[in-house]
């Protein structure tokens, strides 16, 4: 755990922008459009050597029946209650504003420790006038500009001087990262929030609902990993909005950083082509990989429909044959934890190593018995395999002639390597070189 700080105040008053610069990254999508965050936002904060959590929030709105803005409300109420100190955010070019007034009610009845910012104070004239801010009743204010970085040295400085240092420090680089990915409306929020009991992300019918990759810290098994909620990935030809155009990008990203990708499909809709694509894409950045088919329990069902189900998988799946499949129901809670198992394991063997002399005892005498084929009148022979010592799984074959080598082999080469050491769910490379 770490100190916990949340970032909350009413629409469009630089929540995300200062999210952003505390975190060091473009990390939360910004838009002058009110209403662009939606759900809870993590990221991780440092500042004179103390690490601490950052929970960026959507915009408090009283007296709105939006179906989003309602939802939003809630997602900030738990920020304030998870948080251990609140960044309560205001506009000073706009000034103090009934709704500021209101929602200062609602920060104070936390009991947490407030620091009042007053934001877009960008000049002398701007940090005076956010004095009125102090109607509001509180000690101290900070004026700030989240854009250029002025004020928030000292802001920070007040913080960590209030941290507790029993907290530990959160290396978030250490711990495997699981990102959840699909089409829109399939079901990735709602597996969040069935995983962690809590509602974590907002969900709603509408596609589009989430629009920022979400971080959730999770244990099972007395394991740490990072769950990464992400937008649904349309078509380009359907991305018509810029807000969304974003938010794939940000899922596409998620996707290149995670080390284990979910791939997450609707059983009633199928193996599309866009399913295809994304597994293309993990597979070329050496990810491991899980087809989660949910919405299982809309299927009816006799004793050989799973088998189908895999056959009609298997064939459009072709190369990509190496990934697990695994049905479940998000709205049953039928097999999630078995889902997050299999992760682990998976990105267990994304780090398997296997020894120089158990790769050619098991590997030769297979490759004796069907050696590649003679091409040119040049017989070819395999001296010994090794793994190489790189991140990803890659086995170097040592060959007399490497340039003859051809596709199909090298596809019975890992298909062999499958067959006797576990690297279900990870891609495989091998590469031929001369003895």
């Amino acid at each position: 755990m770490t100190n916990v700080v949340a970032i909350v105040g009413r629409p469009n008053v630089g929540k995300s922008t200062f999210f952003n610069r505390l975190v060091e990254r473009k990390q939360a999508i910004m838009d002058n459009e009110s209403g662009v965050t939606r759900d809870r936002h993590y990221g991780q904060g440092q500042w004179n050597g103390r690490f601490f959590t950052v929970i960026d929030t959507g915009g408090y709105v009283t007296g709105s029946e939006d179906i989003f803005e309602k939802a939003i409300r809630g997602q900030v109420e738990s920020a304030i209650m998870e948080a251990d100190f609140i960044f309560f955010m205001v506009d000073c070019k706009d000034g103090l504003t009934d709704l500021d007034k209101d929602f200062s009610k609602i920060v104070r009845s936390a009991g947490k420790p407030i620091f009042l910012i007053t934001n877009k104070a960008d000049n002398q004239q701007l940090r005076l006038a956010s004095n009125e801010f102090y109607a509001l009743g509180y000690e101290q204010l900070f004026p700030i500009s989240s854009t250029n970085g002025s004020g928030t040295g000292d802001l920070l400085d007040e913080l960590v001087n209030k941290f507790d240092p029993e907290l530990e420090v959160m290396d978030e680089e250490s711990i495997p990262k699981v990102s959840i990915i699909g089409r829109p409306n399939v079901g990735k929020s709602s597996l969040i929030n069935a995983l962690t009991g809590k509602e974590r992300s907002i969900v709603t019918d509408i596609a589009g609902t989430t629009r920022d990759s979400i971080n959730t810290r999770y244990n099972l098994f007395g394991k740490d990993l990072l769950l990464i909620d992400t937008a649904g990935v349309r078509k380009k030809s359907k991305v018509r909005e810029d807000i969304e155009f974003y938010s794939v990008m940000r899922s596409l990203k998620a996707l290149q950083e995670s080390d284990v990708c979910l791939i997450m499909l609707d059983a009633t809709q199928g193996l599309e082509g866009q399913d295809i694509n994304l597994i293309s894409l993990a597979n070329k950045y050496k990810k491991g990989v899980i087809l989660l088919v949910n919405k299982w329990d809309l299927i009816e069902k006799d004793t050989k429909t799973a088998n189908k189900f895999k056959k009609d998988f298997e064939e459009k799946l072709g190369p990509f044959n190496y990934i697990p499949v695994i049905f479940i129901s998000v709205l049953n809670k039928q097999r999630i934890f078995k889902v997050i198992e299999l992760a682990l394991e998976i990105n267990d063997n994304r780090s398997r190593k296997i020894s120089t002399s158990e790769l050619n005892k098991v590997l030769l005498p297979v490759i004796e018995k069907t050696p590649p084929p003679a091409l040119k009148g040049k017989y070819i022979k395999v001296k010994y395999i090794t793994q190489l010592p790189i991140a990803t799984p890659t086995f170097a074959f040592f060959t007399n002639h490497p340039q003859y080598i051809k596709e199909p082999y090298e596809r019975f080469l890992i298909n062999t390597i499958r067959n006797n050491f576990d690297f279900s769910g990870v891609p495989l490379k091998v590469v031929f070189r001369n003895k």
